[in-house]
């Protein structure tokens, strides 16, 4: 919630201060940056974690300070490739992206947010897998408090000249959060050479190759789709798909983030029991659905008041790609737990080759539902992207492990799918007022309806003293659980 609402405050004062164009531009090296980094950094930070969690259920100390020794020192080597290879290319790449080589300069400036961005990556790598999940909290939070604090001053004095040093400054920063975090955990300090550390340097690459591969394809996506927006539409328009892509992930991206942060680790520790597996990956789907489902039919409600409040009147165009986001986020919602089952188990080549049909799918979708449509087309193709990963990753998952939906899950999925259906063909069928005032209303009796029953999930001495003093107040708890 700290993070939603330095949110709210990031992307206002960048709308206001930057305008369409300007926040088009900051997605554009945003994903140049991330590009770089998901190559650079050989999917290490993701392999990383795994190799983490499988070491500490071991409880073999030894072989959990070989695994941090390894990671830190490929990070260390990654992270300063890819910089040098962002500075040695940023001609080719300032032309392959806006068609001219006026923004080298900037996209080698990007090189010092990739090398800060691959170091403290691995440093997170090591505070997830060890599951601290308090301090991955903090963590992010602070990156957010940070990333509000000096981006928006340099982008004030420089306007959109000061893009770029915001990245810098707001990586380094991140940094700084992850090594504070990372130094409490206390490894076995072993003195190992490059050759002893082979082993444990090939476990973690060989994954990570798969890491990267599947990170470079989302990537990959992200920033082609803008090139294409931007060929197509126009630097504008770039900043409109900018402006809907992350308000998708505001709200749903804390779930999903929560999902990695803790889930991920866990359900590795139990992936050889398909049981415990299965049931586990129902249980996250479950809640993540009760938490998604109210926050979808808001925005889908109130999406033309939801993009004026995080941008400004000017992002209006915004509002039916956000409608389109809408139904993809909850599909996006529903399948990525199913897809930890593939991760947990290893699965290299099947999350390799489910990745790269997705990413392709994608592209081709963005391609020719921009053509079509215009700019909505890209708001359909992130729809049509999750209902093909839904489908495929159902499939997949149910061979591995024999998944199949539990039955609360699926009574949950046809109250919540038809509803967002529903809601979102009324914006096209129904007066404005009559399809605001029935969102409203389903936002609001969802939204009693989840609280209720995650309060039933999950022990009510588990949650904060703040919580349960508002949920005792509104009286959504159970006389039984608050004996």
């Amino acid at each position: 919630m700290l993070n939603i609402g330095l949110g709210i405050v990031r992307t206002k004062a960048m709308a206001v201060l930057l305008g369409p164009a300007g926040v088009g531009l900051l997605g554009l090296y945003g994903s140049i940056a991330d590009l770089t980094r998901s190559i650079a950094g050989i999917g290490i930070n993701s392999s990383g974690v795994r190799q983490i969690a499988e070491a500490v259920g071991s409880g073999d100390t030894l072989r959990i300070a070989r695994t941090v020794t390894a990671l830190r020192r490929v990070a260390l080597c990654t992270g300063a490739l890819g910089s040098l290879l962002l500075c040695v290319f940023s001609k080719p790449v300032s032309r392959l992206t806006f068609g001219d080589t006026e923004h080298a300069g900037s996209v080698a400036l990007l090189a010092a947010a990739v090398f800060f961005g691959d170091i403290s990556a691995a440093q997170g790598a090591l505070v997830q897998g060890m599951r601290r999940v308090a301090d991955l909290a903090r963590m992010s939070v602070l990156g957010a408090l940070y990333g509000t604090i000096f981006s928006i001053p340099i982008v004030y004095i420089y306007g959109e000249r000061g893009v770029v040093p915001s990245l810098v400054c707001v990586a380094a920063m991140g940094i700084a959060t992850s090594w504070w975090y990372a130094r409490k955990i206390k490894v076995e300090r072993i003195a190992r050479s490059v050759r002893e550390d082979a082993h444990e340097v090939s476990a973690l690459l060989k994954l990570g190759v798969v890491f990267m591969a599947s990170g470079l394809m989302t990537m990959g996506m992200a920033y082609l789709a803008r090139t294409i927006i931007l060929r197509k539409v126009g630097v504008e328009a770039a900043g409109f798909y900018q402006a809907a892509w992350a308000l998708s992930g505001i709200y749903v991206g804390f779930i999903l983030q929560a999902m990695g942060a803790d889930f991920y680790p866990r359900l590795t520790a139990a992936a050889s029991d398909n049981v415990q597996c299965n049931r586990l990956v129902n249980e996250q789907a479950e809640v993540s659905l009760l938490m998604a489902g109210p926050g979808v039919l808001a925005t889908l409600s109130f999406a033309p008041l939801v993009i004026q409040l995080f941008y400004s009147a000017k992002f209006q165009p915004a509002v039916e790609i956000l409608r389109w986001n809408c139904l993809g986020m909850l599909l996006q919602v529903v399948s990525w737990p199913m897809g930890f089952i593939v991760l947990a188990k290893g699965a290299r080549n099947i999350f390799f080759w489910a990745e790269l049909a997705s990413s392709v799918a994608y592209i081709v979708m963005v391609w020719g539902g921009v053509l079509r449509f215009g700019l909505p087309g890209a708001g359909m193709a992130f729809f049509g992207l999750y209902a093909i990963h839904w489908v495929g990753i159902y499939m997949i998952v149910s061979r591995l492990s024999g998944f199949r939906w539990s039955a609360s899950n699926r009574r949950l999925a046809s109250v919540f799918l038809p509803l967002v259906a529903g809601l979102f063909a009324g914006w096209y069928f129904l007066p404005r007022v009559a399809t605001v005032a029935l969102g409203g209303t389903a936002t609001l009796l969802s939204g009693i309806y989840s609280i209720k029953r995650v309060c039933e999930l999950v022990p009510l001495g588990r949650l904060p003293r703040p919580v349960r003093s508002l949920l005792r107040l509104l009286k959504l708890t159970p006389p039984d659980m608050i004996a």
